[in-house]
């Protein structure tokens, strides 16, 4: 406690020390009374010591009034040591004063001893005594010093005296001094106290008002008649006044109204925001209420109950916030590159319109997708590829209409939906118009790219329809389209709809038959020119549907690849291919297919390792063949791969030769050791003397290179003739020699010679001569 008083009087000692220059009046009616009370003593006594403590007095008044009024209208001390010399200035004269009052009471009792004038002497002092306290609280010394200037004289006077009585009476002024001590004290304390929680008043108001005006929410306190009490900076700047104060006394719409005066507010804005403020604060309930001012900025205005019947009003700028989540809800809805809907918001937007309205109303949807759009990324990059998605873009986006729904599905992919139509004509015409305008020329980035799409779409009601049925009906009408050639569009029929489960069903139909191993492999026998047999085969891959009997590659290899399952053919293949291959003579080969996916895996060289080892056939015995996409894919290591089969002895051929626009660098810079010749080169070379001079070319080009050559695609007699007088290929291979035969055919073929061998090595003896 002491301990604590102590710091608040540090803390207010400054002040304290300007209390005791504060009141000079009753200083002067003091020395006034004083020094009348003296001379009336000497008039009494004519006794000259009186006049000199009267002139004594005078002197002390003068020193004493001068020194108050020095520093009555002086500046508050700027720091402590200034306050304490002004303290101590104090202490001199009241000092004097304080003895020139006991000079008077040892005079009156025992010097100049009078019966009026000690009586006289002992008044005065006491009353004057009595405003120690209230004087020079602030200064504890001056208080000491009062009581010791003033009391000890008179218990000397009366001590000196001699007498019992007196002497008694001396002792007194003891119990006397402390009385006034502890009074003094007493005084000091309480108006510490009162001082002390004043300046902690003052300093949490400040603290208050600093806190209130620097928050960056406006507040505004409401008192129980609904009117301004506390408003801060925040707050008056929304409003455009100058301060606070300006709000004081105002009710909520005169505080609203002083915004729409100011143009931040509209009239509809200032009765909205009204309302919902003065409910909540009715109703005793939180409520918050966000507006757009007129110049773009956005607040949102609170309010709530306080306690003690006040009501709280506060108000933020939540611009930043509204704005990063208007950006966060666009970029969710829209696409980022073309700014159309995305797939998500076109589900939302056209759901909620076909939830409206007249539900036997026709709507459509059309799904359109960009032909070839992978080849743009491959060959030029996909900074191209996004610039010619965003000009397609545009001239979708010129067909969105009231009515008319378009967005960016994904990838190379839009969707348009029309949400009334009246027949199937206005939706025929509709798309033939918007394709016309697709369909062009564009330039990105110095490259001239023609636009072509295709399309499906799907027409129905709306309320026998959702928007997944008919984006899947119209997807099922873009594969069509896409079947049938591209560049065109397709409406959506019934049997679309059957073919397309039909195909579901047999993906899950091949994906069991891999699993079980319930496919087939066949081998083609690849015939030598020379001997008329048998000297390698190619396996090939057969399925035998349960329900649906013998499915042809073309049908299930497709889907394969669409399912991801093709490696898993190309190793059960691999793996057949080389154990059956065992059971045949040792100069019979077997050829496997290996696709563009199959390199993919990056692990095709340890499945031929594997194949091999697990076989135990010798690798000169197998033959992979490649073609020109695995070698144009260049996201994977191609070479890389093909050496490392090379590099376990197996041989390496370039399937469908000729079909590519650039198989001829091939040639010299990956490790072949044969080439085959596509079929269609076949097709004319008994009529068409540039067919057969371009075959004898590639032949005659092959040859130098130490690379063997197989012409696929044999069919006629005449075909046969023609390549055994003028190409004179290695081997060839189709269906003159037979359909694909079981491995038990390929064993049983392997000794026979084909009964027109005889005609044709005739041929070429004729030839050779």
């Amino acid at each position: 406690m002491n301990k604590r008083k102590s710091e608040l009087a540090r803390d207010i000692y400054i002040p304290f020390v300007g209390t005791l220059f504060r009141d000079g009046l009753t200083l002067t009616i003091g020395f006034s009374a004083q020094i009348f009370l003296v001379l009336l003593v000497y008039w009494k006594t004519s006794d000259n010591t009186y006049l000199v403590i009267a002139g004594l007095f005078l002197l002390v008044a003068f020193l004493r009034m001068r020194n108050i009024r020095k520093y009555r209208y002086a500046p508050p001390p700027r720091d402590i040591g200034e306050a304490r010399h002004r303290e101590n200035d104090y202490i001199l004269y009241a000092s004097m004063h304080g003895l020139m009052l006991g000079l008077f009471c040892f005079a009156g009792i025992y010097w100049a001893h009078d019966n009026f004038a000690e009586i006289a002497a002992v008044c005065v002092t006491l009353a004057s005594a009595t405003s120690i306290a209230g004087r020079n609280y602030g200064s504890p010394r001056m208080v000491m010093i009062f009581i010791a200037t003033m009391t000890w004289p008179i218990s000397l006077g009366f001590i000196l005296r001699g007498d019992i009585y007196h002497v008694l009476l001396g002792l007194l002024s003891v119990p006397f001094l402390f009385a006034i001590k502890r009074y003094a004290d007493l005084v000091r304390d309480v108006l510490f106290s009162a001082l002390s929680e004043e300046q902690k008043a003052n300093n949490i108001a400040q603290r208050f008002n600093r806190a209130l005006n620097t928050m960056s929410h406006g507040l505004v306190m409401l008192g129980p008649d609904g009117r301004v009490v506390v408003a801060n900076a925040e707050a008056a700047a929304l409003m455009l006044v100058e301060n606070p104060e300006k709000l004081m006394g105002r009710s909520i719409r005169g505080m609203l109204l002083r915004g729409v005066a100011g143009g931040m507010l509209s009239i509809r804005d200032c009765r909205y925001i009204e309302a919902q403020l003065t409910r909540a604060l009715r109703e005793g309930k939180s409520r918050k209420v966000l507006v757009s001012l007129a110049n773009g900025q956005h607040y949102e205005f609170s309010a709530r109950e306080g306690s003690q019947e006040l009501g709280v009003i506060t108000f933020e700028d939540v611009t930043q916030r509204v704005e990063a989540e208007e950006k966060i809800r666009f970029m969710a809805r829209y696409d980022s590159l073309t700014g159309l809907p995305n797939r998500a918001y076109f589900h939302e937007l056209v759901s909620e319109r076909m939830a409206v309205g007249d539900r036997d109303r026709l709507c459509g949807i059309a799904v359109i997708d960009m032909d070839d759009f992978k080849s743009v990324n491959d060959t030029l990059g996909h900074p191209v590829g996004d610039g010619l998605i965003y000009a397609v873009a545009e001239r979708i986006q010129a067909l969105e209409k009231q009515d008319i729904v378009v967005c960016r599905f994904g990838g190379d992919e839009f969707m348009i939906y029309v949400d009334s139509i009246a027949d199937a004509d206005q939706f025929s015409y509709l798309l033939d118009n918007a394709f016309s305008d697709l369909h062009g020329w564009v330039d990105v980035a110095g490259h001239s790219l023609r636009i072509q799409v295709s399309g499906g779409a799907v027409l129905g009601t709306v309320g026998e329809n959702d928007v997944d049925g008919m984006i899947v009906k119209a997807d099922l009408a873009l594969h069509k389209a896409k079947e049938l050639g591209k560049n065109g569009w397709r409406l959506f029929e019934t049997v679309m709809d059957e073919a397309f489960r039909k195909r579901q069903a047999m993906k899950v139909d091949l994906r069991h038959a891999v699993e079980t191993k319930a496919l087939r492999v066949v081998f083609q026998p690849i015939v030598s020119m020379n001997s008329m047999r048998i000297v390698s085969c190619e396996a090939l891959c057969r399925w035998d549907h349960p329900q649906l009997g013998p499915i042809s590659p073309a049908v299930f290899i497709p889907l394969a690849e669409e399912i991801g399952i093709i490696s898993d053919i190309s190793t059960f293949v691999l793996e057949a291919a080389c154990h059956e291959c065992c059971k045949w003579p040792d100069p019979i080969g077997v050829s496997v297919n290996l696709s563009a996916n199959d390199f993919r895996s990056g692990n095709i060289v340890d499945k031929v390792r594997d194949a091999l080892e697990t076989s135990g056939l010798s690798a000169d015995r197998l033959e992979i063949e490649v073609t020109e996409t695995v070698l144009l894919d260049e996201k994977y290591d191609a070479r890389g791969y093909i050496e490392g089969i090379r590099a376990l002895g197996v041989n390496i051929a370039l399937d469908d030769f000729g079909t590519g626009y650039s198989s001829l660098s091939y040639l010299n810079k990956l490790p072949l050791d044969k080439i085959k010749i596509d079929r269609s080169f076949l097709l004319d070379i008994a009529r068409n003397e540039r067919a057969l001079h371009l075959l004898k070319g590639i032949v005659a080009l092959s040859r130098p290179l130490g690379l063997a050559v197989t012409v696929e695609g044999v069919e006629t007699f005449e075909q046969l003739k023609v390549l055994a007088k003028h190409v004179k290929p290695d081997l060839v291979q189709g269906f003159l020699f037979g359909a694909a035969l079981s491995p038990l055919g390929i064993e049983t073929m392997s000794a026979t010679t084909w009964p027109f061998a005889s005609e044709v090595h005739g041929f070429r003896h004729k030839v050779s001569a």
